[in-house]
């Protein structure tokens, strides 16, 4: 089974603050997420594997 991240988790992962990741899922910027329910209140989760292919894809190595 997948391990899945709160918005808490991903920030405290990444350092950046829980609004942060809430623009990101407005903008399409952030990490593939997972909404649980429907509406303003309903809970989101990020699938640890979403979340290092995004990492992954945003990495930028200034040797090349």
């Amino acid at each position: 089974m997948a391990q899945l991240l709160t918005t808490k988790m991903l920030s405290e992962r990444l350092e950046v603050n829980q609004q942060t990741l809430r623009k990101w899922r407005l903008s399409g910027a952030g990490p593939a997420y997972i909404k649980l329910g429907e509406g303003r209140s309903s809970q989101v989760r990020y699938d640890i594997d979403d979340v290092k292919k995004w990492e992954q894809e945003n990495r930028f190595d200034p040797q090349l």
